[in-house]
């Protein structure tokens, strides 16, 4: 099995936003980490010294390692492997139009590990996964090399749990789940991660386990969010504000509410309770909270554009204008993003639609089918989607006189005063306004 002082080179397959900061804290324990991806522009960024992703502090961490020699990137995955000592593979996964995981980049990953698979080596899979697809669906590809899973090399799964822009925190101090295909592999993925980044690490067993651990998570986070939005719902019915409200519940030592919002958005919350809800039904098992937290969730945008339309008297031959494609502030990432619930939620209703991002040229929003735009004249309402700091001090006045006659706060970031003693129309999420009434 994989032993301390062997396992000095890491393949970290996937240069992504959790991929590449996870390479670079193994090369910064000193390890010799090689970052493969099949996007060359990913491979030449990191070659060069330079973050492709702007996440906080990592420019740092690739020159520090580029420089030592201890990091570098490559796109023949095949190669990188049969060199090394441990592979990560932490690529994206998403949803089929059925809602089921789309396997395709962990295939392709894995298969190209099974060409330089060697005996001795540790293969952790640190995607989120359905219980039981390590085992079932991608392990069988690894062994496609001739080797067998756990008696000639180890099979862990361990999965990210961390958080664009607070990444390096988040993987120093966060806990590592570790579940194997055996003992002994476990036993190699707990050792591999203690050494090499320094987290505290959590044993659990089983592949499965440690499958379940992240989904029961992911689980709570959406449930959590979804009873926050229907709290918030009952608010805007009483004419409060839930926001003071919220803050003041969750002093009691036992209350955790997180917060409502216009949508929610990105690659995790929306995606993975699916694998949950899924993996439970083909064991004839119900998931009725998780699955009506989907639901209130998914819904939360139409419901927003409703309270818009009431404000307005419709929405047939309005302009509204949003501000914010990507799903949190910051982040350049736009997978299932609320803003493309709004968008298409607005133009069913008759509405034209326009946006703008400052992480996002008008050519990229085009290429993404968003109609670019401004604030500008004949504007009848603007949506808050993304609380970006571009975006905390409005012109409120001045949109008024532009002829803007409601605004649509999705996140908590506006002042209702100001925005009401400007002449706008103000509809907060969680806030009643005279239009709920």
């Amino acid at each position: 099995m994989v032993q301390k002082r062997a396992a000095k080179r890491i393949v970290v397959i996937g240069g992504g936003k959790m991929g590449l900061p996870l390479a670079c804290m193994f090369a910064s324990q000193g390890a010799s980490v090689t970052v493969c991806d099949t996007n060359p522009s990913i491979v030449a960024s990191i070659n060069s010294g330079i973050d492709p992703h702007n996440e906080p502090e990592q420019d740092r961490y690739i020159r520090e390692g580029v420089a030592a020699g201890r990091l570098r990137a490559s796109e023949d995955t095949a190669a990188e492997v049969a060199q090394a000592d441990a592979v990560v593979i932490l690529v994206s996964a998403m949803l089929t139009p059925e809602h089921d995981i789309d396997w395709g980049n962990l295939l392709n990953a894995s298969a190209a590990v099974a060409k330089g698979l060697r005996k001795g080596m540790l293969v952790s899979y640190e995607t989120t996964l359905p219980v039981g697809g390590c085992r079932g669906t991608l392990i069988p590809v690894l062994e496609r090399s001739g080797l067998k899973a756990g008696s000639e090399f180890a099979v862990v799964f361990s999965p990210e749990r961390v958080k664009s822009r607070l990444v390096f925190a988040r993987l120093a101090d966060t806990p590592k789940i570790v579940g194997g295909v055996d003992a002994a592999s476990t036993a190699a993925g707990v050792e591999f991660y203690g050494l090499w980044l320094g987290a505290p690490v959590i044993d659990v067993g089983s592949l499965e386990a440690a499958e379940f651990v992240k989904l029961a998570g992911m689980i709570y986070r959406d449930v959590n969010i979804a009873l926050a939005n229907e709290v918030a719902t009952f608010a805007e019915a009483l004419g409060l504000d839930v926001w003071p409200l919220l803050t003041a519940a969750n002093t009691d030592g036992e209350t955790a509410l997180l917060q409502p919002g216009i949508g929610v958005g990105g690659h995790c919350t929306p995606v993975y309770p699916h694998f949950l809800i899924n993996g439970a039904k083909r064991h004839g098992v119900r998931q009725e909270l998780a699955t009506l937290g989907r639901m209130i969730n998914d819904s939360q945008p139409r419901r927003q554009i409703d309270r818009l339309a009431g404000a307005l008297g419709g929405l047939q031959g309005r302009h509204v204008h949003i501000l914010g494609l990507a799903f949190r502030p910051q982040v350049r990432e736009d997978a299932h993003s609320t803003a493309s619930f709004l968008r298409d939620s607005l133009m069913e209703a008759g509405a034209s639609v326009t946006i703008e991002d400052p992480l996002y040229t008008d050519a990229e929003l085009m290429a993404k089918k968003y109609r670019p735009g401004s604030i500008e004249a004949k504007i009848d309402a603007i949506i808050l989607q993304t609380a970006h700091p571009e975006f905390a001090e409005p012109d409120f006045s001045g949109w008024r006189a532009l002829g803007v006659r409601a605004v649509l706060d999705g996140r908590a970031f506006w002042s209702r005063e100001k925005a009401e003693r400007a002449g706008l129309i103000y509809l907060g999420v969680g806030v009643g306004a005279i239009t709920d009434r």
